[in-house]
C-alpha cells in the first residue's frame, strides 16, 4: 500500500516539495502539503509569534483530511526555540488528529543518537543572534558544537537562493573542525544538493533538514 505523507511547510519555502520525486524514488510513498505562514526568522516577537501550535494545527487537520499515514512539520524552528517546542508539537498533533507525528528537527536528533554523534557543527542561513540560539540549544543536549557557519538572511524566502557554491563553502569551513556530523539547519537551504559530494569530499557526515523531513516520513 502506497503511504502518505503529510509535510506541514513554512509558507515561504520552496526547497522541500521539489525534492519529492528524489527523495522518494520508488519508495511507495507519496507527499502531500500544507503550509504555515512563516515570512521572517528573527527573534523578535512578531517572527516568533508565527510559530504557535494553534495555527501548526489548523494547517495538520487540512492534511488529515487527505488521510496521511504520518504528519510532519519540515520546519527548525525547533533548533531557535527549544526542542521541547516539537515534542509538544507531536503531542498535540497526534492527539488532535490520531495520526502519527514528528518533525524534522527530531529526526534529525535522532539520527545523531543511532550513530552516538556528540561534536557537531552547524550550517544555516540564519543571522549571529539565531545562530547563537541554536547553538545553546544543541550544547543544552550536550552537544560539542565545534564550528558554526551562518550566511545571515532574516527573510525566509531569501534562503532558498543562496547559490550551492556558497553552502559548498560553508559546509567545507566548518569541516576543517573535524566534527562527528554537520548539520544543514534549514529546509530553505538547498543543502542536498551538495550533501553527497561534501561527504566525499570532507569525509564528515551531512545531515540535511530537508532529507530528514523525507527520511522521518519513510520511517514512521
Amino acid at each position: 500500500m502506497t503511504r502518505r505523507i503529510g509535510i506541514i511547510l513554512p509558507s515561504s519555502n520552496t526547497v522541500v516539495e521539489p525534492m519529492a520525486a528524489t527523495a522518494l524514488g520508488n519508495r511507495d510513498a507519496t507527499a502531500h502539503f500544507s503550509r504555515l505562514g512563516v515570512f521572517d526568522v528573527t527573534l523578535d516577537a512578531a517572527s516568533l509569534a508565527q510559530f504557535t501550535l494553534r495555527k501548526h494545527l489548523e494547517a495538520a487537520q487540512l492534511l488529515a483530511d487527505a488521510r496521511v499515514d504520518v504528519l510532519i512539520w519540515g520546519g527548525t524552528s525547533a533548533a531557535w526555540l527549544g526542542i521541547e517546542t516539537d515534542l509538544e508539537w507531536c503531542e498535540m498533533i497526534s492527539r488532535e488528529t490520531g495520526i502519527p507525528a514528528t518533525t524534522s528537527v527530531l529526526e534529525m536528533n535522532r539520527q545523531l543518537a543511532q550513530r552516538s554523534v556528540r561534536r557537531i557543527a552547524l550550517v544555516t542561513p540564519y543571522t549571529a543572534d539565531v545562530q547563537s540560539r541554536i547553538i545553546a540549544t544543541y550544547r543544552g543536549l550536550d552537544f560539542d558544537v565545534v564550528a558554526e557557519a551562518h550566511h545571515g538572511g532574516t527573510i525566509s524566502n531569501d534562503y532558498a537562493a543562496i547559490a550551492p557554491q556558497v553552502i559548498t563553502e560553508m559546509i567545507r569551513d566548518v569541516a576543517t573542525a573535524q566534527p562527528e556530523a554537520i548539520l544543514v539547519m534549514c529546509t530553505n537551504m538547498r543543502g542536498a544538493a551538495c550533501a553527497r559530494e561534501m561527504e566525499a569530499e570532507t569525509g564528515v557526515w551531512i545531515i540535511d533538514s530537508a532529507q530528514a523531513t523525507y527520511d522521518a516520513g519513510l520511517r514512521v
